[in-house]
């Protein structure tokens, strides 16, 4: 299980997001399952985009060796461990980190990706040429912050909600969901960030008055000070009985 905490989770709270998971992990077992729930710092962007086909792209190029965010790559890493403890293939956490880069790196995890979308009746050759078949933005453009300094802490529900209201998601069940729309490049916690500086993200609309309403949605979104806070750990707590 991944437990999310912070400005962009269900449970911003991380001591309620602890007692989320410590339950999720008592009713699993009593089902005779077993089960580890991971704690996880959701106070930036887990990667560096936001929206269907552009996080899509971002997984195919760090599949394909591509360098890895650190955050989107160590927890994906974690849970991946954890997994291969629980299946019993590997003894330990740490032997299950090392089975996951090796299979990262020899590009067996990207085969095997390619393989279950072929089999699911997508496009056999979806990680040679994704852009073949993901959607794009007409529209591409950054957003700047209105003054030099450093991200010093994020709304990242905000920034959820700037992908909605471009139609990268729905605000009731009957919204179509617009694809190929959404941010790439989010500036995370501690980036320098100004007028012509660093963007703070960049903006995937249909149409540039969309972009211009998600970029003041975007500005508000985050908070740019001189310094920003130290960072906390990306993976706060393991809960297993």
């Amino acid at each position: 299980m991944d437990v999310k905490f912070g400005s962009g989770a269900f449970l911003p709270d991380i001591a309620k997001a602890r007692e989320l998971a410590d339950s999720l992990v008592t009713v699993a077992e009593g089902a005779g399952l077993p089960t580890v729930a991971l704690l996880t710092d959701m106070n930036e962007v887990l990667g560096l985009t936001a929206g269907n086909a552009l996080e899509m792209r971002e997984c195919i190029d760090i599949l394909r060796g591509g360098k890895p965010d650190s955050r989107l790559y160590e927890v994906t890493a974690a849970q991946a461990a954890e997994l291969l403890v629980l299946a019993g293939l590997v003894p330990d956490a740490d032997a299950g980190r090392a089975r996951f880069d090796q299979a990262m790196a020899s590009g067996q995890a990207a085969e095997r990706f390619a393989r279950m979308v072929h089999a699911l009746g997508g496009p056999a050759d979806l990680l040679d040429a994704p852009d073949r078949y993901l959607d794009a933005a007409p529209v591409v453009q950054p957003v700047f912050a209105e003054r030099a300094g450093v991200v010093a802490a994020i709304d990242v529900r905000a920034v959820g909600i700037a992908v909605v209201a471009l139609g990268g998601g729905r605000t009731k069940t009957t919204d179509p969901i617009d694809f190929a729309v959404g941010l790439a490049d989010v500036a995370g916690l501690g980036a320098s960030v100004g007028p012509a500086e660093r963007p703070l993200a960049v903006v995937h609309a249909r149409s540039a008055a969309q972009a211009e309403d998600a970029a003041a949605l975007l500005r508000r979104a985050f908070t740019v000070a001189d310094s920003a806070p130290p960072a906390g750990p990306l993976i706060a707590d393991r809960i297993r009985l």
